[in-house]
């Protein structure tokens, strides 16, 4: 079910009655702080760090993984 034009018209107009015209900016800005730092956690979450690589390595980092072969 999409949003409509109209239907959007309707909850952009309650939005500036209910917070005002000066708020909804810092709002908007506010969630997109928050959506950055979202998708940068499950970006984390879905790769694996270097921590985890060196620990399938035994605890070596690359470096040492080289020279030991």
């Amino acid at each position: 079910m999409a949003i409509g034009t109209t239907e959007m018209a309707i909850l952009i107009g309650f939005a500036v009655l209910f917070f005002g015209s000066k708020k909804i900016p810092e709002l908007a800005r506010s969630l997109g702080l928050a959506k950055g730092e979202y998708e940068m956690a499950v970006s984390e979450v879905r790769s694996p760090s270097e921590a985890e690589h060196d620990m399938d390595r035994g605890g070596m980092t690359d470096d040492v993984a080289d020279e030991a072969e």
